[in-house]
């Protein structure tokens, strides 16, 4: 993996639950220092030191955690508009790496928690990714793979405001990382949903949501 480091250094300055990020993205505007990253570049290391936020400008970014027999689990992803890295603890519980060439905004979350306005929308923010990780974790713990997958891209889709056509901005394994799968599983999911016409599959990152319905009531 290449590393590039993003942090500033201390001398230098439907039914279901969908992601409410949809909603309050556009609420938060970090004021910070541009970074901009490449393909597989870490934004920032599990177990690091919690002290800046971010949000993205360009490109997408997700979130993972090394598993104790070296699997990887990708917690969340993360697209413009997003922001990411608030945590309160002293260390990271996991890390940041981009998916893409993109950039990001570093702000300092001191500076941000200070800021009596930008430090309530923060904390609404955070309460909103504690709601949205416990219902990851239902997902993980009580749906199919089907059902998973589904869920997936419907929420994909209100994230890029009801799009019913997108690119992919991660891979299968990526795909199936989050969501607790194999890749094989996620492809082969993915080729029944088109056979059925729930999905058109353009390219392997172009997908064009057909019957959304149908792929809505998989995820009740």
């Amino acid at each position: 993996m290449q590393a590039l480091p993003l942090e500033p250094h201390a001398a230098s300055r439907r039914g279901f639950a969908l992601l409410e990020r949809h909603d309050d993205r556009g609420d938060i505007k970090l004021t910070g220092i541009p970074k901009s990253f490449s393909r597989s570049c870490e934004v920032f290391v599990e177990g690091g030191a919690p002290d800046f936020v971010y949000q993205v400008i360009s490109g997408a970014v997700c979130a993972s955690r090394m598993l104790s027999d070296g699997r990887r689990q990708i917690t969340d992803f993360y697209l413009p508009g997003d922001v990411f890295g608030l945590e309160f603890g002293s260390e990271r519980r996991s890390g940041a790496e981009a998916l893409s060439e993109g950039s990001v905004v570093v702000a300092r979350r001191s500076a941000m928690m200070a800021d009596g306005e930008v430090g309530a929308r923060l904390w609404r923010h955070a309460v909103s990714e504690l709601q949205r990780s416990q219902e990851h974790v239902v997902t993980l713990g009580r749906r199919s793979a089907t059902e998973r997958v589904a869920s997936f891209l419907i929420e994909l889709s209100h994230r890029l405001d009801d799009a019913d056509e997108f690119e992919l901005p991660m891979t299968r394994q990526d795909i199936a990382d989050y969501l607790g799968l194999t890749i094989e599983t996620v492809s082969r999911t993915l080729t029944q949903f088109q056979a059925l016409h729930y999905v058109r599959l353009q390219s392997c990152r172009q997908i064009e949501i057909v019957r959304r319905d149908d792929l809505e009531d998989l995820c009740q």
